[in-house]
């Protein structure tokens, strides 16, 4: 079931990106086997592996990459695979004996998926480094945070998963495209700082056309404006307001009995601080559950600020299925919905036979067996 039916992924185990980019080919319907390590690694703060969402709906062989029997049976896999991601330093994959020139010269209609924090090359190439490291070079984390105060980590959703995961799953879809009417695979290099800069690239607009050039906290989207705005209720829950259009903004202010004629223009910073201050006000003189019942739906751009329990209770949320279960968890769903292939349910971290997903390699049961011993 789903889009990807048929297509054949093999994802070398690693965090942050490359695990999340073969969770969502997985949730699409692609046959993933995730070839992990037999003595684990050093990966971070560990979780049971039942814990470990985007490693859902994938088969998993451990093996030792350093015996030659072992690059023999991945090479096998490779042979008939249409595409493969890695998260290595580079140069890894080279020393295993499974680089680049190996697996297309075996299968030249590879997509060799590769996604780094810092790139193939450069001189940062060989260093260490996380999410919070690579968006600090494209001017991302300096852009986000409050005016006076320090840039504010955005979790690790921007370089991991915003400029890793999804520019490395665009670049396999995009040549497994490329090879089915070519022949040719290729090689994917994707770097997260090169993905968090694409991901820029509407911000560096806004800042040459002069739209985005204050210090931190001081511009339309870093919480400088009024409009663009988190603010506390008379509960100490938050509300989130963002009617950036001048339509938008006129509803906000009819919805609260705001005269626009008694306040500076919507789109002059200098009147920012007011317009903030006088919200503020308002928004403190009731809970954020009445001003769901006074904001939410209309067309003010508003949306209460939920924790993660909260999220998933939200009405609209419970409409859409936006959150499923996968095992004994509570999780989110695979995103986005196809309606005319629809993917299956996600299977649990683990829950998926390893000679259930060799089966769609057309392999012999001996060497299913083999490979699995």
């Amino acid at each position: 079931m789903g889009p990807l039916a048929g297509v054949k992924i093999v994802e070398f185990a690693g965090i942050g990106p490359a695990p999340m980019a073969a969770m969502m080919l997985a949730d699409m319907g692609a046959t993933v086997i995730r070839i992990d390590r037999v003595a684990q690694a050093d990966l971070g703060v560990p979780m049971a592996d039942e814990h470990e969402f985007t490693r859902r709906s994938r088969a998993v062989i451990k093996l030792d990459l350093k015996r030659p029997e072992a690059v023999a049976a991945v090479l096998r896999l490779i042979d008939t695979a249409d595409g493969l991601v890695e998260g290595f330093r580079p140069g890894v994959m080279e020393r295993l004996g499974l680089g680049p020139d190996v697996c297309l010269a075996r299968n030249p209609r590879l997509v060799f998926g590769r996604v780094t924090g810092w790139g193939q090359e450069g001189p940062l190439a060989q260093a260490a480094g996380h999410d919070l490291n690579y968006i600090a070079l494209t001017g991302a984390l300096h852009s986000i945070g409050r005016a006076g105060g320090k840039p504010t980590p955005p979790l690790n959703l921007v370089g991991d998963y915003g400029g890793g995961a999804l520019y490395v799953l665009t670049g396999l879809l995009a040549g497994i495209i490329s090879a089915r009417a070519t022949g040719r695979g290729q090689v994917v290099d994707a770097a997260m700082v090169d993905g968090v800069l694409s991901l820029m690239t509407p911000i560096y607009a806004m800042r040459a056309g002069g739209r985005f050039t204050g210090p931190r906290g001081y511009n339309q989207l870093d919480s400088g404006a009024h409009y663009y705005e988190v603010y506390e209720c008379a509960d100490g829950a938050f509300i989130s307001v963002a009617p950036i259009e001048m339509k938008f903004h006129a509803e906000l202010l009819r919805l609260l009995e705001i005269d626009a004629a008694d306040m500076p223009p919507q789109r002059d910073p200098a009147g920012w601080p007011a317009w903030k201050e006088k919200l503020a006000a308002i928004f403190r003189t009731r809970t954020r559950d009445e001003w769901c019942r006074v904001l939410e739906g209309s067309d003010a751009c508003f949306a209460p600020v939920l924790s993660m329990q909260e999220a998933h209770e939200h009405p609209h949320n419970q409409a859409r299925g936006a959150f499923i279960d996968v095992g004994n968890y509570r999780q989110p769903a695979p995103a986005p919905r196809f309606g005319g292939t629809p993917s299956a349910a996600p299977r649990p971290p683990g829950s998926v036979p390893a000679r259930e997903a060799l089966a769609n390699w057309g392999l012999s049961e001996a060497e299913m067996a083999g490979l699995i011993a």
